[in-house]
């Protein structure tokens, strides 16, 4: 019990940390000095700090939306693996998970909706544009992974896979595990499906479903977003290469378990970095081309796995 709850605050305390990371990263590579990585943290906090400012013609929907939505992502960053392959497994399953990423999505398309704004409209129907071949290709990829462990708990396949040593790698693995890299570019609104960076409305897709919020709702929202990136880093690390996690509770394993959480995490953190520095934003008309390709190799992956024959 004490290493899942520190697993979740790990997730949660570490959240503003890769968001930060990522910001110096990014502009050490393109030649500038850049914020503090401890800026995010600086951020909520004048955020907590202030009132919210909220439209008349909101109801009561837009006003729980940020606690729906960090509560959901709470409970998602419970069932991922992290220090150990070992979660609130009774909670649910990957189909758990990914239903609760969906409905953090549907409230922020609601509550965006709510206001009446031209932006939060415009905002709201690209991101239900997107998700509508993301989840599929969440789902394929993870399930996948499941197949090839004979499990849909996600603690039980990053036990399963690291304790085979190499005996599981398969060619279902990297192409699931591509697959999911993709989605989640796109799931957190990252380069080239959406700029996290701009200030354009007309381009923004998850910004432009913030624009009426303020203060603490605001910091709400801006930490559920961070925590949705780490949860997914941290299923990319530790279920699809979960080699280094602890498949016990003994201390010195379990060190070693976040030393090797917290590598796969910067690598990954610096290869988004890289990726937003490379290439700008893909016009809309074309993220489904893009989102198709990721879909195509998730189902490869699961067709993989029965041509193979890989148990």
């Amino acid at each position: 019990m004490i290493l899942e709850i520190a697993q979740f605050l790990l997730v949660l305390g570490l959240a503003p940390l890769v968001t930060g990371f990522i910001r110096k990263a990014k502009a050490l590579m393109q030649s500038r000095r850049g914020p503090s990585v401890l800026q995010p943290y600086r951020d909520l906090k004048k955020l907590m700090q202030k009132g919210s400012v909220i439209s008349k013609d909101a109801s009561w929907l837009f006003n729980i939306t940020p606690y729906v939505c960090i509560a959901a992502v709470t409970v998602a960053a419970l069932l991922v693996p992290v220090l150990y392959a070992g979660t609130f497994g009774f909670l649910g399953d990957l189909v758990v998970l990914i239903y609760l990423l969906a409905m953090m999505r549907f409230f922020m398309a609601l509550a965006a909706l709510d206001t009446g704004s031209a932006f939060g409209g415009m905002g709201s129907s690209r991101e239900m544009y997107i998700s509508s071949i993301v989840e599929p290709t969440m789902l394929l990829s993870i399930f996948a992974m499941a197949l090839v462990a004979g499990t849909t708990s996600l603690a039980s396949i990053s036990q399963k896979i690291a304790s085979s040593g190499l005996d599981l790698v398969s060619p279902a693995l990297f192409l699931a595990a591509a697959a999911f890299f993709i989605a989640t570019l796109a799931e957190n609104s990252r380069v080239p499906f959406d700029n996290p960076a701009t200030h354009l409305e007309l381009t923004m897709i998850h910004e432009a479903m913030l624009l009426e919020y303020s203060g603490k709702q605001l910091a709400l929202m801006e930490l559920a977003s961070m925590t949705k990136l780490v949860v997914f880093l941290a299923i990319l690390s530790n279920v699809f290469f979960p080699w280094g996690i602890a498949v016990g509770s003994d201390p010195i394993a379990v060190a070693i378990g976040a030393l090797a959480f917290l590598i796969k995490i910067a690598l990954l953190a610096l290869a988004i970095a890289l990726l937003e520095s490379s290439m700008a934003k893909m016009r809309l008309f074309r993220l489904p081309n893009l989102l198709t390709a990721a879909f195509m190799l998730s189902l490869l992956a699961v067709v993989s796995f029965y041509i193979l024959g890989v148990s």
